[in-house]
């Protein structure tokens, strides 16, 4: 397993030991849970910044590195959707968080913000985001709204509750909501990696068809077994209706055709499939299996 070890400050957990490790330990002092993956670059490059953080902390808080590839179960039920992401733990509720690549100096202020369990305790801020986290996990999408809009009031710039209140919005079937609340954010924050896997779900579902079209394009192909372009236009309009797994096999159908049609359109569109399924998503990992099996025979 990659990552090194500093007993007591920095360790790796499982799913099976996240509840000693994160949950029961946050109890005492905030703890910091990075999750990342073998293949993912900046992964590697955030792991060292962030432990040469929680070790200046000086023990105030401690860093738990999670495998998403080793434990999928425990990265899929907390909605891990692109690595790294990395959490913060305090009283057994996800408090801060972030997505992506940071630089040191932003490493360290979001360590300095955890450091002190009093001020974490106290601050109503991390308290409404541990209860908005709660509503959502218990499906509970309208209350999850409102507490993650009241956060966004209340500070513009949190981007756990810009994603929360993206996620709720869609979780509530309101993509037009969440598109209009999207490109109401400064450019900065539309474009973080935090919302990466959103902006690509809300453009996916954009691009829906009525079902006319649909039976359409089934014809066509049934007509046309080499109609590349027929097969990914109905890949793409039932991935908006959520037939997912069928959309994923018709743009793999296309690229062990002709792997280079339309300049790899059917690998290319299959990646975006998988940012907006998530990482940990069954079917992204049996998919992408698929797609390496296509690029590597």
């Amino acid at each position: 397993m990659q990552g090194t070890t500093t007993a007591g400050v920095v360790k790796d957990t499982t799913q099976q030991d996240f509840q000693r490790d994160v949950l029961d330990a946050s109890r005492e002092k905030p703890v910091i849970v990075d999750f990342w993956a073998p293949w993912c670059g900046p992964c590697q490059q955030l792991m060292p910044v962030l432990d040469s953080a929680v070790r200046k902390a000086g023990g105030a808080v401690s860093l738990v590195k999670v495998n998403i590839d080793e434990n999928q179960m425990l990265a899929g039920q907390l909605r891990i959707q692109s690595v790294p992401t990395v959490y913060a733990f305090f009283q057994g509720r996800p408090v801060d968080g972030f997505a992506g690549a940071k630089s040191p100096s932003e490493i360290a202020d979001f360590v300095t913000r955890l450091v002190g369990t009093t001020g974490v305790a106290n601050d109503p801020l991390a308290q409404a985001v541990a209860q908005a986290q709660a509503a959502f996990e218990a499906q509970q999408y309208d209350t999850a709204l409102s507490l993650y809009g009241q956060i966004y009031q209340a500070d513009s710039s949190h981007m756990v509750a810009i994603q929360g209140v993206l996620e709720s919005q869609l979780a509530l079937g309101r993509s037009t909501d969440a598109q209009v609340f999207l490109e109401s954010l400064p450019l900065e924050q539309a474009q973080a990696p935090e919302l990466a896997a959103i902006v690509t779900r809300l453009k996916l579902s954009a691009e829906r068809k009525d079902s006319d079209e649909i039976s359409a394009l089934r014809q066509e192909i049934e007509k046309s077994p080499d109609n590349h372009q027929a097969r990914f236009d109905l890949a793409v309009a039932i991935q908006a209706e959520g037939e997912r797994a069928e959309a994923a096999s018709l743009l793999l159908d296309i690229f062990s055709c002709d792997r280079d049609w339309n300049d790899q359109a059917a690998r290319r569109k299959l990646l975006e499939f998988f940012e907006a399924w998530g990482p940990t998503d069954p079917l992204t990992v049996k998919m992408r299996g698929r797609l390496s099996s296509l690029l590597f025979s």
